[in-house]
């Protein structure tokens, strides 16, 4: 035992105490804010204003696109999501979101274009040679026959991959041209628009207790749960096979034979390598819990964290627990990888298949989400090998019994015992093999020496 737990001192240190788990182990809640604001901070930032030449020869769809176009009727339109928003905004917060709905509309300057006595082919002639000269960034050509259904507008922009200020065009000439559709029909366009108003539904989930839950949140909490334990699943996974890998190269396992047993190194080896993991995800939840709330704190929305799902400390436990089964099931597995190839370059082929396999349990997650209680739901939480990653969601999302819970505890023991049982008689005998990869009939003849 004394041997055993000097293998997992030594493997746990090799792994905390070197700087790429330190940086990986910071930087990841930094790229996760990154991910999550750096591109609504580029989008924020305000380009150059489009200078466009709107041609009309009916001239009643320029003036009502115009319209639509200008800082009130934009700012307006974008102030109305403020009214839907699941929860009271400050005041401040609700003039930040209209000034950034007024600089919006500020995205088009029209520039005047006489095309009176010109011929649609002069026309696109002089605008292109305005385009291309940089006297103006784009031009909009509208059909005479614009009711008609099959009527063609173009559209011909140097800023073809500016995206937003194309999609904000497009809405305001579709609401431009119906509302002049209506005009000609004698038709109240304001009944109408109230007619067509969106209902205000407000989704939510209902736990075993009663209690409500934001779909939203719960969707966004689960999707985050899942992929934290698939990436270090993943990664330390990995380290587990190069480790292997490494000790076989080098020759260090012949030494390390001599003085421990191999069932001893290897258990060892997957403890140590696990508490590391353990300790990197657990860091990374307190981070995440930590940068959630404070951020919540400064930009005063605190009411947002009622929405989020109730989560109790014998979640966590329950998440730590899954996590830990889930670590030695596959870890193992890539033990076993490990001693079979000689290079870490054949460990990465073969490690393609349980790599997948814990990618079809983190899609399978979001069947979970779905429904809970699915029959899909309660095989994928049950069966080894998805448990790990399906279990987790499916307790946040709506816990199950807890003989569920303890049958999907109990399958992936046993899983784990068979797998490890299976990594240590290979371990044994492929941790000596060198000079060539273990064949499929060796595999089985380790497996049933005594």
């Amino acid at each position: 035992m004394k041997k055993f737990f000097a293998v997992v001192k030594h493997e746990y240190k090799k792994i905390v105490l070197r700087w790429a788990f330190l940086l990986g182990t910071l930087l990841f809640p930094v790229l996760g804010l990154c991910f999550a604001f750096v591109p609504a901070l580029i989008f924020s930032i305000k380009g150059e204003p489009t200078r466009i030449v709107i041609v009309d020869p009916s001239n009643k769809i320029a003036p009502r696109l115009r319209s639509n176009l200008s800082t009130e009727a934009v700012a307006e339109k974008n102030s109305e999501t403020v009214k839907t928003l699941p929860v009271n905004l400050h005041s401040s917060q609700t003039d930040r979101i209209k000034d950034g709905a007024r600089s919006a509309a500020e995205e088009f300057i029209f520039v005047d274009y006489s095309a009176a006595g010109k011929t649609p082919d002069q026309i696109r002639k002089e605008l292109t040679e305005k385009a291309v000269a940089k006297e103006i960034d784009a031009y909009l050509l509208i059909p005479v026959n614009f009711e008609a259904p099959d009527a063609k507008f173009e559209f011909l922009s140097r800023k073809a991959g500016d995206f937003v200020a194309g999609d904000q065009l497009k809405d305001a000439l579709n609401q431009a041209v119906r509302s002049q559709r209506l005009a000609d029909a004698n038709i109240d366009e304001k009944a109408v628009r109230n007619l067509m108003k969106d209902v205000d539904l407000d989704s939510k989930s209902i736990d075993e207790k009663g209690r409500e839950k934001d779909s939203g949140a719960l969707l966004a909490a689960s999707f985050v749960v899942g992929l934290m334990i698939y990436l270090t699943l993943t990664i330390y996974g990995q380290i587990i096979l190069g480790a292997v890998v490494e000790e076989k190269e080098t020759r260090i396992a012949e030494i390390l034979f001599s003085s421990a047993r191999p069932f001893e190194l290897m258990l060892g080896k997957l403890v140590g390598v696990g508490l590391a993991g353990l300790t990197q995800l657990g860091i990374w939840v307190v981070s995440l819990s930590v940068i959630v709330a404070f951020v919540a704190v400064q930009a005063d929305l605190s009411p947002l964290l009622v929405g989020l799902p109730h989560i109790t400390p014998l979640m966590v436990l329950y998440f730590l627990l899954f996590f830990l089964l889930g670590y030695f099931l596959y870890a193992s597995i890539f033990a076993l990888i490990g001693s079979m190839v000689t290079t870490v370059q054949e460990g990465g082929q073969f490690a393609f298949p349980p790599i997948m396999i814990l990618l079809t349990g983190f899609y399978l997650s979001f069947a979970v989400i779905r429904d809970p209680n699915s029959t899909l739901s309660f095989w994928a939480s049950i069966a080894p090998f998805f448990a790990p990653i399906t279990m987790p969601v499916r307790i946040l999302a709506e816990t199950p019994p807890f003989w569920q819970i303890a049958l999907s505890i109990g399958t992936n023991v046993l899983a784990i015992a068979f797998v490890v049982w299976l990594a240590s008689r290979v371990y044994r005998v492929g941790m000596l093999m060198y000079g060539k990869r273990a064949t499929i009939p060796e595999v089985l003849k380790w497996i049933r020496q005594a």
